[in-house]
């Protein structure tokens, strides 16, 4: 199981938020840069980031620093957040992104999510943010009637790589990944699913692991790297022994 840490970028800033509330973000470094760098050091297969200016207003603000990000790193940058027209799109990848998330056009444009993957094959993900089973969008700011399951299955047929799956009532408050959502979606798909909001503890990747056989197959950590909750390495080897339990 991939364990990927986050960086949340909110005015240049590393930050972290409580159940997505922009008003609730607590800092915890002026130099994503150098946090990014971190990450990799201590042994990241990959690299989460998230514009949350730019989820909220459909405007990419961040890129300056997603560029200095994926120069500076080796390992596989993934980043979403705003991206909601082929254009944004094709900027962010040309800065070396090598996977872009849709969130928002996902539920609203479905034909730009078809056109995305037509043109750039394995390199688009889509992000679910669900808030009690349904789907969430504008960062967070809007629940929608549709059912998370509904629109991984359309997403899917769409042609998308990955599925980012993140539980609202979760993200940031370090009470555990719901991982019955989590496994249930993936059950209910068949491209591989990410489980995101809600690690505190190495316990909780611990649930998650019998998932991997339906289809979860990778977490993203953030907050409990940032209070120390969670060792970046230790957590790697966890996944990295399951993986190998499961191969023998």
């Amino acid at each position: 199981m991939l364990i990927i840490p986050a960086i949340d970028l909110k005015a240049g800033q590393c930050v972290r938020l409580y159940q997505g509330d922009m008003d609730r973000a607590t800092v915890y470094s002026d130099d994503p840069v150098e946090t990014a760098q971190r990450w990799q050091r201590e042994g990241a297969p990959r690299l989460h980031v998230v514009d949350l200016d730019a989820a909220v207003s459909g405007t990419t603000v961040n890129t300056s620093a997603i560029e200095r990000i994926c120069q500076a790193l080796s390992i596989p940058v993934q980043v979403g957040g705003g991206i909601r027209s082929l254009a944004t799109l094709e900027r962010l990848l040309s800065l070396g992104v090598s996977r872009a998330i849709l969130g928002t056009v996902a539920h609203r444009q479905p034909a730009l999510v078809a056109e995305a993957c037509a043109r750039f094959p394995g390199r688009i993900t889509v992000g679910i943010d669900a808030r009690a089973g349904r789907v969430a969008v504008q960062g967070w700011t809007e629940t929608t009637d549709l059912e998370a399951t509904d629109l991984a299955l359309r997403c899917q047929d769409q042609g998308v790589s990955e599925i980012v799956y993140t539980d609202i009532s979760r993200d940031g408050t370090q009470q555990g990944v719901n991982h019955e959502a989590t496994g249930a979606l993936a059950e209910a798909v068949s491209v591989p699913v990410i489980a995101s909001g809600g690690v505190a503890s190495t316990a909780d990747i611990q649930r998650l692991l019998p998932f991997e056989s339906s289809g979860v197959m990778g977490v993203i950590i953030g907050r409990a790297l940032y209070t120390g909750g969670v060792q970046l390495g230790e957590a790697i080897r966890l996944g990295a022994s399951h993986r190998e339990g499961s191969s023998t």
